[in-house]
């Protein structure tokens, strides 16, 4: 026992462990105030926690700010990809769209067409300083283009082949102020059609010049104006446009008048060349001609002279 109490290391040991517990039990048990140490160190780490979260909040909004920033920039660069993307993807659809009802217009002339045989063809350029005189297309003579062929659009007439070469060919266009361009017309009237020439664009009117009609003629605004076929190059009833103005010319004999094409001459994309196929007939009814003239001269040679005939 006295060697026990001499052990100062063993005593502490058992005299903490019971400080200890009766601590732990008089902290646990229930109490409606706090005791001055326990205020001083709960005050002291509240004090604490204060002061170092609110710089911790603030830097945590700023990071959070910076990500939120820099996602929102990632995000307005994808949709802004997408939105040309799809601004791209509406172009070739109302491209597709246009050129796919220009298609079915053509279509749909080309089958009332019936006295023509139809090239389609595609502009491929156009001179800003000649663009409401020539187009180019890309037919040619490889394609059985020649210099005469009238060319339209879905809406009507625009002008016909002027130069061709193998691959590609140049369209005068109607428009186009060269006095020799010229078209055999026609005014469809209540009665008969009235006929006069094409000739030349009103560049301050914008719009082409009906020449050479009959005085008496009874020509009138909104009457339809086409070919006539009379001028042996382009083929009866290709629509040209609508009477706009009419009067007496400048000499008194005769009416002009102002028409306004059907055909737009500044947006031309896809045309056709035509071909009568009247061209052929005529071509069959000279063949035929020519037979008939060499039956007749072998009839001739086969008569028998009668005596005394070739007698002087």
């Amino acid at each position: 026992m006295p060697h026990f109490f001499s052990n100062k290391r063993l005593i502490i040991l058992m005299v903490s462990i019971i400080l200890l517990v009766a601590v732990i039990g008089f902290s646990t048990r229930e109490r409606e105030e706090l005791t001055l140490p326990e205020q001083f160190v709960r005050d002291a780490v509240g004090v604490g926690q204060n002061v170092f979260q609110q710089p911790a909040n603030m830097i945590n909004g700023v990071v959070d700010t910076i990500r939120d920033i820099r996602y929102v920039y990632e995000e307005n660069q994808v949709l802004k990809d997408r939105l040309d993307e799809y601004a791209m993807v509406a172009s070739e659809r109302d491209t597709l769209k246009q050129e796919n009802a220009t298609l079915q217009e053509m279509a749909d002339a080309e089958e009332s067409l019936g006295d023509y045989v139809t090239r389609p063809a595609l502009v491929i350029h156009r001179s800003p300083d000649q663009w409401t005189e020539t187009i180019g297309i890309n037919k040619g003579s490889q394609d059985g283009i020649e210099s005469g062929m009238a060319v339209i659009t879905p809406e009507g007439l625009i002008g016909q082949i002027d130069r061709t070469s193998q691959f590609s060919s140049t369209v005068q266009l109607l428009s186009d102020g060269d006095p020799s361009n010229r078209v055999s017309a026609m005014v469809h009237t209540e009665d008969d059609p009235v006929y006069a020439f094409v000739e030349g664009w009103d560049e301050e009117r914008e719009g082409l010049l009906l020449r050479k009609i009959e005085s008496e003629a009874e020509v009138e605004e909104g009457q339809l104006v086409s070919t006539s076929g009379l001028g042996g190059v382009f083929p009866r009833g290709l629509t040209v446009g609508e009477i706009q103005e009419v009067g007496p010319d400048e000499y008194g004999l005769t009416q002009d008048a102002l028409i306004k094409p059907v055909a737009d001459f500044y947006n031309i994309e896809h045309v056709r060349v035509i071909e009568r196929e009247a061209q052929n007939l005529d071509e069959q009814l000279l063949d035929e001609v020519e037979i008939d003239d060499e039956e007749d001269e072998e009839e001739i040679e086969e008569v028998p002279l009668e005596e005394g005939a070739g007698d002087p």
